[in-house]
């Protein structure tokens, strides 16, 4: 794993150093320099789960056949390619939400010299993936298809940040609103499609699959995705900072979070008032006071329970899955995420 992710690397580099000498701009040294700057801060700084997946069901795929070097750098190609798409998202996002640190380094936004010019720069990244596209997919028989793919994913990612903002807007703080089905909605349009589906539907395409006829793969990782993110909620809360690396702040930023619509689902009016004068409020008063009635409904149970449930429902889908190939692409993923503490 570890020589593969050095392989992956060493792909970040061709692909920053071509992109820097696109010949459909003339660079100067300034905005070269920019630019390269701007990709080294935010594009290869995070796990690079996603980008590494693409690798991973590839090879997963191809049922144990060793993969060529061709093989292995277009598979990190289509893995940058997300890597860029997450590192548009969060450049914008962190924006839109104020926030200080993202992978314990300032916002690339909130330094110095960049401001709101980060605007133009997520731009810029979301432009760079077409420009990758075409340099090395334009020729394979699925190009449009990886186009469509990338565009259809961006959308509904963006979609999905819309519902969570609008649900969520700053002085309308109305925790009625919460319902689990918004929590999915939300999830399944901002994390699900490009965190959990777009790794696997690229391997698919690099191995001359069809996506249409592979709903039921894309419904089993939207459901994954799901999973993951009422982890982190979870997480979030009751995880160990040392371990996630942050400190959670989902009850402070009155986030539409799984564990306080499974709590609005479970307690009485009394415990409903509580939650309603102290969630989403920034002091660590109001924080313990939330956390001592999530307690005091169990919702570590709760969850417990629902990630029991969770791991037999997508077990039970996938080994219905007529392709043993896919399925190990399927339960490489649960592998990975179940039971996980960080």
């Amino acid at each position: 794993m570890a020589d593969l992710k050095s392989k992956f690397l060493k792909v970040y580099s061709v692909l920053k150093s071509e992109l820097l000498e696109d010949p459909a701009f003339d660079f100067t040294n300034d905005s070269r320099q920019w630019v390269e700057r701007m990709l080294d801060y935010n594009v290869p700084g995070g796990k690079l789960n996603r980008g590494l997946s693409v690798i991973d069901s590839y090879q997963l795929l191809q049922q144990g056949r060793e993969l060529t070097e061709d093989e292995i750098f277009l598979a990190s190609a289509l893995g940058w390619c997300i890597e860029w798409l997450q590192a548009f998202f969060l450049v914008l996002d962190d924006i839109m939400d104020g926030s200080h640190t993202r992978r314990g380094q300032p916002c690339w936004f909130r330094l110095p010299k960049v401001g709101m010019i980060a605007v133009n720069d997520g731009v810029v990244l979301r432009n760079h993936i077409p420009r990758i596209l075409r340099k090395y997919f334009r020729e394979k028989p699925y190009y449009v298809d990886l186009l469509d793919l990338f565009n259809e994913v961006e959308f509904q990612t963006a979609s999905g940040q819309m519902i969570d903002l609008i649900t969520t807007i700053e002085g309308e703080k109305d925790l009625s609103k919460y319902s689990l089905s918004i929590h999915r909605r939300i999830v399944q349009y901002k994390t699900a499609y490009y965190s959990f589906y777009l790794s696997v539907a690229c391997a698919l395409l690099m191995s001359g699959e069809e996506l249409e006829k592979h709903i039921d793969v894309k419904n089993i990782l939207v459901e994954m995705g799901i999973y993951f993110q009422v982890q982190d909620d979870y997480l979030d809360c009751f995880g160990d900072p040392e371990t996630i690396g942050k400190i959670g702040t989902d009850i402070e930023d009155f986030k539409c979070s799984w564990l306080v619509v499974k709590a609005l689902e479970l307690c009485n009016e009394e415990q409903k008032k509580v939650l309603h004068e102290n969630y989403g409020k920034p002091d660590p008063e109001n924080v313990a006071t939330v956390k001592a009635l999530y307690k005091e409904l169990d919702i570590e149970g709760v969850f417990a329970d629902y990630e029991s449930k969770s791991y037999k429902k997508l077990t039970s889908w996938i080994e219905g899955h007529p392709s043993k190939a896919v399925q190990s692409v399927l339960k490489s993923f649960l592998g990975k995420i179940y039971k996980r503490q960080k």
